[in-house]
């Protein structure tokens, strides 16, 4: 029906006269139905509004506010006649159907919703403007807001959609605000909710939603090897902790991380260790190697290898030349990611020298500059670029790194430290997305001097496999910030190591001497695993040690005559004659490195003494091997425990308490409650 038919049908209505008494009747009927109406909107329904279209209080589902509404607004036409008040009820239903759904109403009798069978429902979030809207408008209703003014229904009708075409969008909620406001609609028990007009086109932001996706690369672990098959290990290096921070978010959240996402040797090294200094810094770093017992298993025996490089002084720091790679992608919409990410660079700003230089590469979609190369004093500036960045689109990662590159080159400073820091959740969709093509490109940037240090952020889509080949490849640190606490001990207490390489290309290799040690395994490293021939070429790339950087690696070992191996000796093979004078050694260490600007390598080495008195004389470091011994081996327990026997998370619990020390930040403690959450967790699988 049209709006003329309507005026007809009126104006139609005029011209019947019905009697007087019909008129009062009909009078007495309107007027007692509208103030039934006005009693029931102050009795409020118990049921819960707002959620699943079809039992939301609207005039398209709930007749009752069809027929209320209509009262109110046709007063002056019901009164012309019981016949023509029919016709009015048929017309006005039909504008109605149109209109903007009516709020604040009660539901039909019957019609009961709980929380739980929220599968499948509509969630609606409401501003508070609205809101606000929602109650003046719900008020008028129930004041009589529909005065004695004689509106004709369509004009009524226009006037309602010119009032919803008028309401502005409101302003985007806050993160803060969504939060806040999701939690409460999860938390809250079943009740009332007030469900406001929304304009159609009016599209509320939402956060990224984790997907599950988190990709690590898979891990055999290293096997046990016969020392007269294979007697010499090698491997490079790894100062990474990002594998430590991603299984306590996993812990914390109460559930066991998948074996892949446990790197021993990332979760040893996360923690500081108080090993000796070097002597002087014609030698960056000092080797400490201690042998102690196997406490999972009985007869074997641990070589422990700590090293520590020497640290500067804030006011000896070289200059630094950076460019904060960020992605802004629509993954990236999540408070634990890009907020974090902003949080983050701005504790990192607080570390710089006046004089150093940052610069700002973000991408999504397409990379672009978002600011010049500015020197660190303009830190206002800075940190309002930074707060400039929002989420969204696509990741042009690949396109955003070559942007990076190019501003790093531009500022290029042969003195100072040229390094660019990606902080990303790993999602590259979009631009490079071969990882061997990206790999040469960061490879090629490090042999002219420019570093790429990656921050990892947020959960369920992490792409961490990219990530450490994107860090171990740039000759930088992959650390994963899930806190702002973390993001304080990378970026801040740890600026230092993160920041300035002291040595490059740093290997480790082992040699384990057959007349005393039949078996060995190493603990971790498996990502990091090289060559024999390695060792020496001065052209295979290997791991940095940052300033003041602790690195430990830890070898599982049976000696000749313990029953405790696990490989049977060959029946064919022949014993050969120990050599003179060399039973006293269980192996040798060698360690190879460069300085920061040399391309010729240099050795240190040191025997492993049988009769080791290390730890015997040094109660420190028998206190530091304990606690690392311990956290090697609750890694293994995260994995399956393979090589572990019957130890325990209990184990685990009391040799790290045993070797706390004076713990300053409250790591070690952390790391006591993270063993009993994965105690919890295992158990309930």
């Amino acid at each position: 029906m049209t709006d003329d038919d309507l005026k007809t049908l009126l104006d139609d209505s005029d011209n019947n006269a019905p009697s007087e008494a019909a008129r009062a009747r009909a009078k007495a009927a309107a007027m007692a139905a509208f103030a039934a109406a006005g009693e029931n909107d102050q009795i409020k329904s118990p049921d819960t509004q707002g959620n699943v279209t079809t039992l939301r209080p609207t005039a398209d589902n709930n007749p009752s506010v069809r027929r209320r509404m209509m009262n109110a607004i046709n007063q002056r036409w019901v009164v012309s006649g019981v016949a023509s008040a029919a016709v009015l009820v048929m017309t006005v239903s039909v504008l109605m159907n149109v209109s903007d759904p009516v709020v604040d109403t009660d539901l039909a009798p019957g019609r009961e919703m709980t929380l739980g069978a929220a599968s499948g429902l509509e969630e609606v979030i409401v501003t508070a403007r609205r809101k606000q809207e929602a109650k003046e408008f719900s008020r008028d209703q129930s004041a009589g807001a529909l005065r004695q003014e004689e509106y004709p229904a369509a004009q009524m009708a226009e006037s309602d959609l010119a009032m919803a075409d008028s309401v502005a969008p409101a302003s985007p909620p806050t993160e803060r605000q969504t939060f806040a406001a999701v939690a409460s609609n999860e938390s809250r028990a079943p009740g009332k909710v007030l469900s406001a007009p929304v304009p159609a086109d009016v599209v509320l932001p939402g956060y990224y939603q984790d997907e599950g996706r988190d990709q690590f690369e898979t891990i055999v672990p290293n096997p046990v090897k016969l020392v007269a098959e294979v007697p010499v290990s090698t491997f490079s290096v790894d100062v990474d902790t990002a594998s430590y921070s991603f299984v306590r978010r996993q812990l914390n959240q109460g559930v066991l991380p998948q074996k892949d996402a446990v790197r021993v040797e990332e979760m040893i090294n996360y923690f500081d260790y108080d090993y000796p200094l070097p002597e002087s810094r014609e030698t960056p770093f000092k080797a400490t190697v201690a042998v102690t017992d196997a406490p999972w298993k009985a007869g074997n025996k641990l070589v422990h290898i700590g090293i520590r490089g020497f640290d500067i002084a804030p006011g000896e720091a070289p200059a630094s030349n950076l460019v904060f790679l960020l992605d802004v992608s629509g993954s990236m919409n999540s408070p634990d990611k890009l907020p974090l990410v902003k949080q983050s660079m701005g504790l990192l700003l607080t570390q710089l020298k006046p004089t150093d230089t940052v610069a700002i590469v973000a991408y999504a979609g397409a990379a672009g500059t978002v600011l010049e190369p500015t020197q660190a004093r303009e830190k206002q500036k800075i940190l309002v670029a930074l707060e400039r960045l929002n989420a969204g689109g696509s990741t042009a990662g690949g396109e955003g790194i070559k942007l990076a590159y190019q501003l790093a080159k531009a500022g290029f400073n042969k003195s100072a430290v040229n390094r660019v820091i990606l902080a990303t959740d790993g999602d590259f969709n979009v631009g490079i997305t071969d990882q061997e093509e990206l790999k040469g490109f960061v490879e090629r940037q490090r042999e002219e001097g420019i570093y790429l240090s990656v921050l990892g952020f947020g959960q369920g889509n992490y792409q961490d496999d990219l990530m450490q080949v994107l860090a171990q490849n740039g000759n930088g640190v992959a650390a994963y910030i899930d806190t702002l606490s973390e993001a304080q001990k990378v970026l801040v207490d740890e600026a230092t190591s993160t920041l300035f390489p002291i040595a490059r290309d740093v290997k480790i290799q082992m040699e384990f001497n057959p007349q005393t040690v039949k078996e060995y395994r190493l603990l971790g490293y498996e990502t990091r695993a090289l060559k024999r021939e390695d060792f020496n070429n001065d052209k295979v790339d290997a791991g940095d040690i940052g300033a003041g950087h602790r690195v430990t690696a830890i070898y599982e070992i049976t000696p000749v005559g313990s029953a405790s191996g696990l490989i049977e000796p060959s029946r064919y093979s022949q014993a050969e004659a120990p050599a003179a004078g060399q039973g006293s050694e269980y192996g040798f260490l060698k360690i190879r490195y460069k300085l920061p600007n040399e391309s010729t390598s240099k050795l240190i080495t040191t025997p492993v003494a049988v009769k080791d008195s290390a730890l015997v004389e040094n109660k420190v470091l028998e206190r530091e091997t304990g606690f690392a011994i311990a956290v090697a081996g609750f890694a293994q327990l995260l994995r399956g425990g393979q090589y572990t026997g019957d130890w325990s998370y209990q184990d685990v619990i009391d040799l790290a308490n045993k070797n706390k020390g004076d713990d300053l930040y409250g790591y070690r403690a952390e790391f006591v409650q993270l063993v009993r959450k994965a105690s919890v967790a295992h158990d309930m699988k």
